[in-house]
């Protein structure tokens, strides 16, 4: 792969090389792509939510490390400053620390900082999208298995959020399954939340799953628990940005209530996550997992195209009412169904968790 993925690649067309990243703000109005060329860049663009998702931050500030190694010129105690301000760009997504941590570790002896941080960005990024690639072999098994279960040809998936391939290369996570039921020539149809208050279900992944020729439909948030009701959900997958030890998940706010819904009613709900995403220093998710807390013009404001095609931000809520806007909430491991892995399907349980991934 050579450092070339569908969310982000190495540019060298430029003076010196950089990191080329698709801006999500813009999606799906405009398509339109950041140089990343300092690391002052790199932080802006994580933080700013020109790049998102767990994986992709956590591959961009591999390559973060990279380009701030050319910025210090091969100085690994100067490259440890630039490294902890990557580390410290957003709090929730465990894989951008744990990118951040093992680049670090990796050069700590290196004799040539700079090639050696290129070629472990992009080893990092390739075994990731192989990670994919093996989740949307192990989730595709289990859409095959539900079919046969209800003796049905066609399926009905709920996700939320975005966790296709502008989250997570180079396949995604929750979506990686979907595309790969494509492949398999199953019959699927995926229920796309909106994901208030920044909309990345209606912007993101309804354009990845246009731009695949999947089915889909957008629904608004709240509407989920309506269709499980009424049978027209066969399962919800979604990704994670961070899940502890005993198998709690933090996902995007609104998370927590799909599964809530998904039990009440009898419809597995599944988590899709490579081995990045775990954090086995925390044992128990609900109390322990930072979770962001973002600006309120995000609640106050939203974004999209009038009808004249003008993209315009408008605001939706009384000037002096004010907003709260928590990025993440935390569904509790008694909630899922099992975790889909790179290493294979495992119940959201520590014993389990800890034979598979720390054994």
């Amino acid at each position: 792969m050579q450092g070339n993925y569908k969310a982000l690649w190495l540019n060298d067309d430029l003076f010196d090389e950089c990191l080329e990243v698709i801006d999500q703000r813009l999606l799906p109005f405009i398509e339109d792509t950041r140089h990343l060329t300092t690391t002052e860049e790199v932080v802006t663009a994580i933080k700013n939510m020109t790049v998102r998702g767990a994986g992709v931050i956590g591959s961009v500030a591999a390559f973060g490390i990279y380009i701030a190694a050319m910025e210090v010129e091969g100085d690994y105690d100067a490259l440890k400053e630039k490294a902890a301000l990557i580390r410290e760009s957003r709090p929730t997504a465990i894989n951008l620390m744990w990118a951040v941590d093992k680049m670090m570790e990796l050069l700590k002896d290196s004799d040539n900082l700079i090639e050696d941080a290129r070629d472990a960005a992009i080893e990092l990024n390739d075994a990731e999208a192989l990670e994919s690639q093996k989740i949307a072999e192990f989730g595709c098994d289990i859409i095959e298995e539900i079919l046969k279960q209800k003796n049905k040809t066609r399926i009905n998936i709920l996700t939320h959020c975005n966790a296709g391939w502008l989250a997570v290369i180079d396949e995604g996570t929750a979506l990686a399954p979907i595309y790969e039921a494509k492949r398999r020539g199953i019959d699927v149809h995926v229920w796309v939340d909106e994901t208030r208050p920044r909309n990345q279900g209606a912007s993101l992944t309804a354009w990845e799953l246009s731009k695949e020729g999947i089915e889909h439909t957008i629904i608004a948030d709240n509407m989920g628990g309506l269709l499980m009701q009424r049978g027209e959900v066969d399962m919800v997958i979604v990704g994670a940005d961070r899940v502890s030890a005993n198998g709690d998940v933090a996902n995007k706010i609104g998370t927590y209530l799909k599964a809530l819904a998904a039990h009440d009613n009898g419809v597995p709900f599944y988590v899709a996550i490579p081995a990045s995403t775990f954090d086995f220093e925390i044992n128990d998710g609900v109390k322990e997992i930072p979770i962001e807390e973002r600006s309120g013009d995000e609640v106050k404001f939203i974004r999209g195209v009038d009808e004249d095609g003008v993209l315009r931000r408008v605001r939706i809520t009384p000037e002096e009412s004010p907003t709260k806007n928590y990025g993440f909430d935390v569904t509790p491991a008694r909630l899922i169904t099992a975790l889909i892995t790179n290493r294979g399907v495992c119940r959201a349980d520590f014993d389990e968790i800890k034979e598979k991934f720390r054994g």
